[in-house]
This record gives C-alpha cells, sequence and structure tokens, in this order.
C-alpha cells in the first residue's frame, strides 16, 4: 500500500510559479514510480509529469516541458513539481500518483487526494 498527499496548490498570477509536494508513505512508496496529473473542468485526467524510482529520468506531457520540472527526494520520500511561467489554462486539481510501472495513462495504483491550482490572467 502506498499513501500520497499532495499540498502546495493555490491561487498564482499568470506568469507566476508554484511548487507542489507529494509526500509518499507506504512500504512500497520508496520502489515506485511517481507521477503528476491533472484535471480541469469538465475535461478528462490528463498526463503531467512523472519520474523513475532513483529520480534519474523523468517524462514530461508536451504542455508542460520546458515550465514544469519534476523531481523526487528519495530521503524525505517526497516528489516535488515545480511549476514555472504559470498560464489560465494550467488551472486544474493536480493529483500526485504512483504505481510500479511509468505510463502516462492513469492506470496507476495509487492516488492523492488532490490539489488546486487557480492562475489568473
Amino acid at each position: 500500500q502506498v499513501q500520497l498527499v499532495e499540498s502546495g496548490g493555490g491561487l498564482v498570477q499568470a506568469g507566476g510559479s508554484l511548487r507542489l509536494s507529494c509526500a509518499a508513505s507506504g512500504r512500497t512508496s520508496r520502489n515506485a514510480v511517481m507521477a503528476w496529473f491533472r484535471q480541469a473542468p469538465g475535461k478528462e485526467r490528463e498526463f503531467v509529469a512523472a519520474v523513475t524510482r532513483n529520480g534519474y529520468s523523468t517524462t514530461y506531457a508536451d504542455s508542460v516541458k520546458g515550465r514544469f520540472i519534476i523531481s523526487r527526494d528519495i530521503a524525505k520520500n517526497t516528489v516535488y513539481l515545480q511549476m514555472n511561467s504559470l498560464r489560465p489554462e494550467d488551472t486544474a486539481v493536480y493529483y500526485c500518483a504512483a504505481d510500479q510501472l511509468l505510463q502516462v495513462g492513469d492506470g496507476y495504483a495509487y492516488w492523492g487526494q488532490g490539489t488546486q491550482v487557480t492562475v489568473s490572467s
């Protein structure tokens, strides 16, 4: 079992930055691939970024490449999503997810409760 708790969401102006955190716990959490997804009102949940177990390899959605950075602090068992140059279209509930496999679909086994990010124009 893996438990995930997100934090760091909020309201920011376009062009600003936010950093989301996802604290993981549970027996297998340190061996899990970690990812961020987001879901805007009226839209399907979409992949944002993922990081491998050792933190060395990352994958991003085209819409956030060059603006968002996913990283992993193995000692703290925490994953971060640094979001820069935010746009109104980044407004969504952001979810942390974990699984044994790195995938861009939403087939992850474990999910956090989500944190709201709102970008004003």
